[in-house]
């Protein structure tokens, strides 16, 4: 008979979720990673690298960047590369798309991971809200910028990390950024749900490119992602968060399986515009297949960072 304590370990296993499966090698490949410093980014930087590939690294913090690519260089060998990137700034994107322009002849993954969560109302360097900003404007820039390179290194593939917090989002097309009525959890999911909504159009418009999409949950996982809740919310529900996620969230080499699976594995070759969990496809909440709002948000997103339609 399994007591209690057999109970609660096999639920922490079973909390985990899969692995990637995928042998797939990178050799040749290039993928840049933002927010890869830390957290589920560093874990699937050292996947890929581990592969072969040779992994660009964007980075707010390049110490932590640095530090982090020398240790991924020492264990696998292959060359890292780090460069700074603030997606708070449109400047600071800019910056950092053209020193990849001039700098990577290819990029075959772009791997959309860096993030912020449950913050106070601050605003990004542009005035966006900062989750919108950073969690979805930042990214949807960068991408843009790099589309050419990503075209003209096809098959590639562009992943944007979302989390299941899109199924309690919706866009607030009258106040964006949240200016009336500031919720920190209400402006995290939005930006969330604007990850697979990107993600979905970006599908359509990139047809026959051989450029494929794809956005993902990673599950719940033990990072440094919830760092500001002490101060959106409250000391208790911080040392909550942290206390019991470390024994049932996932750790970070685990969180970055379903990245990894979207990066690499075989099968997903011919998928795009999906959304993943565990490892395997799933269906998105209703809100995120909504066509209309997808093109509304692709429209919206290039005016705010000032590109044509």
């Amino acid at each position: 008979m399994v007591g209690a304590g057999g109970c609660l370990v096999g639920l922490r296993a079973w909390l985990q979720g899969p692995m990637c499966r995928s042998k797939a090698r990178l050799d040749g490949k290039t993928v840049v990673i933002t927010g890869s410093n830390t957290g589920i980014g560093k874990e699937t930087a050292r996947d890929l690298s581990r592969r072969g590939a040779r992994v660009v690294m964007l980075c707010r913090d390049l110490q932590k960047a640095r530090t982090a690519a020398e240790e991924i260089n020492k264990e696998t060998g292959n060359p890292m590369v780090v460069h700074h990137l603030d997606l708070a700034s449109l400047e600071s994107v800019r910056n950092t798309a053209e020193i990849l322009a001039d700098t990577e002849q290819n990029i075959h993954i772009l791997i959309n991971n860096a993030g912020i969560m449950m913050c106070p109302r601050w605003e990004t360097k542009d005035g966006f809200e900062m989750q919108l900003g950073t969690n979805h404007l930042g990214h949807f820039l960068l991408t843009m910028l790099l589309l050419d390179r990503l075209k003209a290194s096809a098959p590639a593939r562009i992943i944007n990390v979302s989390s299941i917090a899109h199924t309690q989002g919706k866009m607030h097309w009258d106040d964006l950024h949240l200016t009336k009525d500031y919720n920190a959890k209400t402006a995290y999911c939005q930006s969330k749900l604007a990850n697979v909504l990107f993600t979905r159009e970006m599908a359509k418009k990139l047809q026959g490119t051989n450029v494929n999409t794809y956005s993902l949950h990673p599950g719940v996982v033990q990072t440094e992602l919830g760092r500001h809740i002490h101060q959106s919310v409250n000391g208790f529900i911080h040392w909550a968060f942290h206390f019991f996620g470390n024994f049932f969230f996932k750790t970070v080499t685990r969180g970055a399986q379903t990245t990894i699976y979207c990066a690499v594995d075989e099968t997903l070759a011919t998928q795009t515009g999906k959304y993943y969990s565990d490892c395997a496809e799933k269906q998105p909440h209703p809100l995120a297949l909504c066509d209309d709002d997808a093109r509304r948000l692709w429209d919206v997103s290039s005016e705010l960072v000032g590109l044509s339609v």
